[in-house]
C-alpha cells in the first residue's frame, strides 16, 4: 500500500487523535498539556502539523499503547515533510496553504466559478490581473510570487495520475475583460485548448439558465482516493473556508450537480468559448 502524502497523512493522524480522545473534551486535554484548545483543534482537523515533542506528550496524555504510537509517529513525520510550494508560503495566508495542499493531493476536483476563470486554467497574464486587485496585495514582490505559485499549481494537471477536473463556469466570466481585451482573448484560447484535454470537463452555465443553487458563492469540491473524506473550499474575500462535515459536503455536491445539469454540454461550451474569443479579435 502506498504511503499517504503529507496532507493525507495529517488528515489521517488528526482523525486518529480525535478518535483516541474519545469523550474527553478538547479543552480538557489541551489544558492539561498547556495548549490552547484551538491548537489541539488545528491538529485534529489537519490545519497544522505537530512537532515530535508535542506528539509524544499528546500520546502519553491519551494513553496510546506502543503498538499504535509507532503508526501515529510515522503519520506525523509524513505530515511534516517539505512540500513543493514551501518557497511561496511567505506570500500567502495559512488558509491558502491548506487549499494548495488539498488540490495537490486530490483525485478529483469539481469547481464552480461565477466571476473568473479558475486558477488551474488561467494564463499567467490573466492570473496576474486577478491577483493584482486583491485587497491584501500591495507589495509587487508578493504579487509576483502569488502569480508564480498559481502557475506552478497547474502542474497538478500533468502529474501521474492526474486528477479529474470538472469545471462549471458562469457565462459572465467569458465576457469580463480581466486584464483587458487582448488578455481575455488569449485566456479564452487557453480555455478552449484545455477543454480538449483528457480528464478535463468544461461546461459553461449560460445566462439563460436563470437562478440556480449556488448564486453568490464560488466553491471547489476535492475528492480523494482510498476512502478519504472529501473537502469543500468555499471562496470569500478573506480567502475562503474549508468544510468537512458530511452534511455540508452533501449540500455542495447537490449544488454542483444542479449547476452541471443546467450548464451547456461540453461540445456547446467549446463552441461558445471559441465564438466569444473570435468576437474579441
Amino acid at each position: 500500500m502506498a504511503r499517504p502524502t503529507s496532507m493525507a497523512a495529517r488528515r489521517e493522524l488528526g482523525e486518529e487523535l480525535r478518535r483516541l480522545r474519545g469523550e474527553r473534551r478538547g479543552a480538557e486535554v489541551a489544558g492539561l498539556l498547556g495548549w490552547s484548545e484551538s491548537k489541539l483543534s488545528r491538529i485534529e482537523t489537519a490545519r497544522t502539523g505537530i512537532s515530535q515533542d508535542d506528539l509524544e506528550r499528546l500520546l502519553r496524555e491519551l494513553g496510546v499503547p506502543p503498538g499504535e504510537s509507532a503508526r501515529l509517529r510515522e503519520l506525523a513525520g509524513r505530515g511534516r515533510e517539505r512540500v513543493w510550494w514551501a518557497p511561496y508560503r511567505s506570500s500567502v495566508a495559512n488558509r491558502y496553504d491548506e487549499f494548495v495542499a488539498l488540490e495537490a493531493e486530490a483525485a478529483g476536483i469539481c469547481e464552480w466559478e461565477a466571476q473568473v476563470v479558475p486558477g488551474l486554467l488561467q494564463t499567467d497574464e490573466y492570473a496576474h490581473a486577478v491577483i493584482e486587485v486583491g485587497a491584501d496585495v500591495t507589495d509587487p514582490e508578493v504579487l509576483q510570487r502569488r502569480t508564480a505559485l498559481r502557475m506552478a499549481r497547474q502542474s497538478v494537471l500533468t502529474r501521474e495520475p492526474p486528477p479529474s477536473l470538472c469545471v462549471v463556469l458562469d457565462e459572465s466570466a467569458l465576457h469580463r475583460q480581466v486584464g483587458g481585451r487582448a488578455v481575455l482573448r488569449r485566456q479564452l484560447q487557453r480555455l478552449y485548448d484545455a477543454s480538449q484535454r483528457p480528464g478535463i470537463e468544461l461546461r459553461v452555465l449560460p445566462f439563460s439558465a436563470g437562478a440556480h443553487a449556488a448564486l453568490g458563492e464560488a466553491f471547489v469540491i476535492f475528492e480523494f482516493a482510498e476512502g478519504q473524506a472529501p473537502v469543500v473550499h468555499s471562496e470569500d474575500l478573506m480567502g475562503g473556508q474549508l468544510r468537512t462535515r458530511d452534511t455540508d459536503v452533501a449540500v455542495y455536491r447537490d449544488a454542483f450537480a444542479d449547476l452541471r445539469s443546467r450548464a451547456l454540454s461540453v461540445g456547446a461550451t467549446r463552441e461558445l468559448v471559441a465564438r466569444t474569443g473570435d468576437g474579441l479579435r
